[in-house]
């Protein structure tokens, strides 16, 4: 029987990845599958080889922190993938952890193929890694269109096939109609990461706070992960906030998004779910001070969100670090509800990117066909 590793590092790949499983599934019943994954890819009945939780670090003190409990993760990670020995590794984002394991298993077993969705920012920074993943790599597979260049000028060979929370299929139909009639609601996302939520829970709470004094009409729906709801829905209850909820199912959550009538996401992939739905918002994320000094000195780009980024201009405002506060949330997200040509402007604009973000059928589809001409 022919196999596949699915390796992810943190609950936005584990959620890309199984867009893309599910798409292998509907082709081939015939494979065997083994992860380190969450949530999602667990709902599709494939096992993990320990909790993704455990390997989810954010941004460079974290990882200098723990180095060597990540060394550990990813000696133990190759080691069970060389035992289960894969047809396939497929490997999707958090390059600093997948593609290390991808180079050693690479090393030790040359005939296991090395598929890798979601190019990490070469055009952001350290483009010369793109010298080293070609030796390991025997594909990867690309979101934007304009990421192409840097991966044939070093021969590494690449497709772009969109970005799969872009395809046109990816919305669930749930009516929950009832449940949101002649609600005003504003979708909150304080991150998937315990650090991201510590971050920005207490900037969030401040600013409904401050918007509930102006105007208590509105809903709030705090957008999290099975695993953080707790941490979440304790933070509100200690500030007894009565007028904001918690959900954490994902198909409910498309469809209160989609009933938002604005929202407030931190940096990352969400805010494309957030664009496809063509819901308004603004762009949040703080880190601690010493990883901020970092990326600001190592990237090379003006903007985070990819929308913005291909623009080259601010089209979604963002507030990060000493901009991320609830005053400076408060004011931007009142003047967007005080302005609905503003925020008419921004859905055109961001409808308009997307479209050209696209590809006719299914990012999915497109990527699962790469990986099984592998097995082939």
């Amino acid at each position: 029987m022919k196999k596949i590793f699915i390796l992810t590092g943190e609950p936005s790949g584990d959620k890309l990845a199984s867009s893309v499983i599910s798409e292998i599934k509907k082709k081939r019943s015939d494979l065997e599958y083994l992860s380190v994954g969450g949530s999602h890819l667990q709902s599709l009945g494939i096992k993990t080889i320990y909790d993704q939780k455990e390997i989810t670090y954010i941004a460079f003190t974290d990882v200098i922190l723990n180095f060597f409990k990540i060394k550990n993760k990813i000696q133990q990670t190759v080691a069970e993938i060389l035992k289960f020995n894969p047809d396939i590794l497929f490997s999707v984002d958090s390059p600093d952890f997948t593609l290390r394991v991808s180079q050693q298993v690479k090393a030790k077993n040359s005939h296991i193929k090395t598929i890798h969705f979601i190019a990490p920012k070469v055009w952001a920074w350290r483009e010369g890694r793109v010298k080293q993943m070609k030796r390991f790599l025997d594909h990867i597979l690309l979101l934007f269109q304009f990421e192409k260049k840097y991966f044939d000028k070093e021969r590494l060979k690449n497709t772009f096939v969109g970005h799969p929370l872009l395809d046109k299929n990816y919305n669930e139909n749930i009516k929950i109609d009832q449940v949101l009639d002649n609600k005003k609601i504003i979708s909150i996302f304080p991150g998937s990461r315990e650090s991201e939520i510590k971050h920005h829970m207490p900037i969030l709470i401040n600013f409904i706070k401050k918007l509930n004094i102006k105007d208590n009409s509105y809903s709030f729906m705090f957008h999290s992960t099975i695993k953080n709801k707790e941490l979440v829905s304790k933070i509100l209850n200690n500030q007894k906030i009565h007028n904001a909820e918690i959900i954490n199912d994902e198909k409910i959550k498309n469809e209160v998004l989609k009933k938002s009538i604005f929202a407030i996401v931190k940096s990352g992939t969400v805010s494309l779910e957030v664009c496809k739905m063509n819901i308004p918002s603004i762009i949040i994320y703080k880190m601690n001070f010493i990883n901020f000094y970092l990326a600001k000195f190592l990237l090379k780009i003006k903007f985070v969100n990819m929308i913005n980024i291909i623009n080259n201009k601010e089209i979604i405002p963002e507030l990060i670090q000493s901009e991320c506060t609830a005053e400076e949330i408060f004011r931007s997200v009142y003047y967007f509800l005080k302005n609905p040509d503003l925020m008419d402007k921004q859905r055109k604009q961001i409808h308009d990117t997307i479209k050209n973000m696209s590809l006719p059928g299914s990012s999915s589809e497109a990527a699962s066909k790469i990986i099984l001409s592998y097995i082939i």
